[in-house]
């Protein structure tokens, strides 16, 4: 089988691509590759860590998050190909870009199962009209040939069915897995007290964290917005933003101008493997993407008995539970977001009830074992229908 991903940077669908094609390999003893453009951006790249994982990577270099004719034609060429050549019974795509390429690619080669798994949905409301309408008719023309679409929260189906982009009987949910061993830290508060120091943190300030790229729609700005309202009833809160991206230099003046910039970390790109550290550093966490399937940071808070304050957007809303495991707050409302956000500064107890409600609802739910025993069961599932077709 043939797995695409548009890039392997630092992200949520990358790390989820990669644990897949590993698990697929090592646990199930599928014959897989994984074809990817390169990681082009600020953004950091997951190349060496899938190599270091001995998976078979195949590198497209016209293939590019942007839109961009020329390059999309030669990625569409070349991915057709090696599909081709490849001789696989089994596409599965990952992310916009690649999900419409690459599926377009194994339905010319007469591939005989094509997967696509939906990280988040390419169209929303804050798009350009004609973006949106172009994304959601693309997602429609695919989905008339692909086999299974896996969303990884019950909301992608939802929003993808609301466009009839395919019918039910099509759609599944499997939530994106974790490595939970990872976030079964030894030595929880002597991680946390590492991090403060190298970050230049005070060790006696709660910590607000907020893991995300440097992005348009991940929602800095509504954060940004919310720390002068929160500063006035706790002086004394330290924001932690972890993460790289374009906005970078846009953040930090804001910050700037608003007086709140000794009052933030920016720590920049970081490994994946040291993001339990980096979330054990925190009181809880913020998420204000106003678009996301279901953000990794949320379970992965959660395992590490941080409750989350976020918009209620995407697949959220399955998760944070009001009152339970953090807040939802309505996507771009930094008023209310810092009321929350004050709330669970002045109730530690709240803060800690929480963030064992939240572990309880995370493990194993999100584990990577489980992830791949239900996309494996798929795939057999749909290998015994083609089987029978056959015959």
């Amino acid at each position: 089988m043939l797995h695409i991903i548009t890039r392997l940077i630092i992200g949520g669908a990358q790390e989820n691509t990669i644990s897949t094609v590993e698990g697929l390999t090592k646990t199930y003893e599928y014959e897989v590759a994984l074809a990817s453009g390169p990681p082009l951006g600020p953004e950091g790249s997951l190349v060496e860590e899938a190599k270091r994982r001995k998976i078979n990577l195949i590198i497209i270099p016209a293939l590019r998050r942007e839109i961009n004719p020329v390059y999309d034609l030669i990625a569409l060429r070349k991915l057709f190909k090696l599909i081709k050549k490849g001789n696989y019974t089994i596409v599965h795509t990952h992310s916009s870009k690649a999900g419409i390429l690459g599926r377009v690619a194994a339905r010319m080669a007469g591939v005989p199962i094509i997967i696509h798994t939906i990280h988040g949905l390419p169209f929303d409301p804050y798009q350009n009209l004609i973006l949106n309408r172009l994304y959601i008719w693309l997602e429609k023309f695919t989905g008339r040939f692909t086999h299974k679409l896996i969303g990884v929260c019950d909301a992608m189906g939802e929003g993808a069915l609301k466009e009839r982009v395919a019918p039910l009987e099509k759609f599944v949910t499997i939530y994106s897995g974790i490595e939970i061993d990872k976030f079964r830290l030894k030595e929880e508060q002597s991680s946390a007290e590492k991090i403060k120091e190298e970050f230049g943190i005070p060790l006696n300030v709660p910590v607000i964290g907020k893991v995300a790229r440097l992005f348009p729609f991940k929602g800095h700005n509504f954060l940004l917005d919310a720390i002068p309202l929160i500063l006035k009833e706790c002086p004394r809160t330290h924001f932690l933003f972890v993460g790289e991206g374009i906005l970078k230099e846009r953040l930090i003046e804001q910050a700037g101008k608003k007086g709140i910039l000794e009052n933030i970390t920016f720590a920049g790109l970081i490994p994946p493997e040291r993001i339990p550290e980096m979330i054990a550093a925190m009181d809880f966490v913020v998420h204000t993407s106003l678009r996301e399937g279901l953000a990794r940071v949320i379970p992965q808070a959660f395992l590490l008995e941080r409750p989350v304050v976020s918009f209620d957007i995407g697949g959220a809303g399955e998760r944070v539970i009001n009152g339970k495991t953090g807040y939802l707050v309505q996507p771009g409302d930094s008023v209310n977001l810092a009321k929350r956000i004050v709330e669970l500064l002045k109730d530690p107890a709240k803060v800690k009830r929480m963030g064992e409600e939240a572990k309880r609802l995370a493990e194993p739910a999100f584990s990577a074992d489980l992830m791949m025993e239900r996309i494996e069961q798929l795939y057999t599932e749909l290998l015994k229908t083609r089987h029978k077709g056959k015959k």
